[in-house]
């Protein structure tokens, strides 16, 4: 079985506001792009959520991945073992728990590292990751975010 190497991004234009994420997938020779853009949601949420979608869209039980992400949000809770400790806790009083339990079905499917990188720094997967994250709010059909709009508006 191949490794899989993994650039994710995702932001929002406002914060909250529209928003979109930004996956490259790498395989040997095969390269492949996702992104999807929301009306309204959060930075953290898409950061998350192109994480979540990358490992969804891997096809084997068991793939090595390194993930590389611009987000000290995900990165270092999943690193530093603090989303564990919130899954203990039901994640009294974080936020996105949602996408937490989403990320905590698939990640032990899988072997994943994740390595932090400088966002907008010249990393050549990192910046197609953000292009297809901004592309994908400012242009096209939004989803809707519906956990977040359901929590977050009056």
């Amino acid at each position: 079985m191949p490794n899989v190497t993994v650039y994710t991004d995702g932001g929002a234009s406002g914060n909250p506001g529209p928003g979109g994420y930004g996956i490259v997938l790498l395989s040997g020779k095969h390269r492949k792009e996702l992104s999807g853009g929301f009306r309204l949601t959060t930075n953290n949420r898409m950061e998350l959520l192109a994480v979540i979608i990358a490992l969804e869209a891997l096809k084997y039980d068991g793939t090595d991945v390194t993930i590389y992400s611009d987000s000290k949000y995900v990165v270092d809770a999943v690193t530093k073992g603090w989303v564990f400790n919130w899954e203990k806790k039901n994640f009294a009083k974080k936020k996105n728990p949602d996408l937490w339990k989403r990320f905590l079905q698939i990640y032990p499917k899988h072997n994943v590292e994740f390595v932090w990188v400088k966002g907008h720094a010249g990393n050549e997967l990192n910046e197609v990751a953000d292009r297809l994250a901004v592309s994908a709010y400012q242009v096209g059909v939004l989803e809707v975010d519906e956990v977040y709009e359901a929590t977050n508006v009056d």
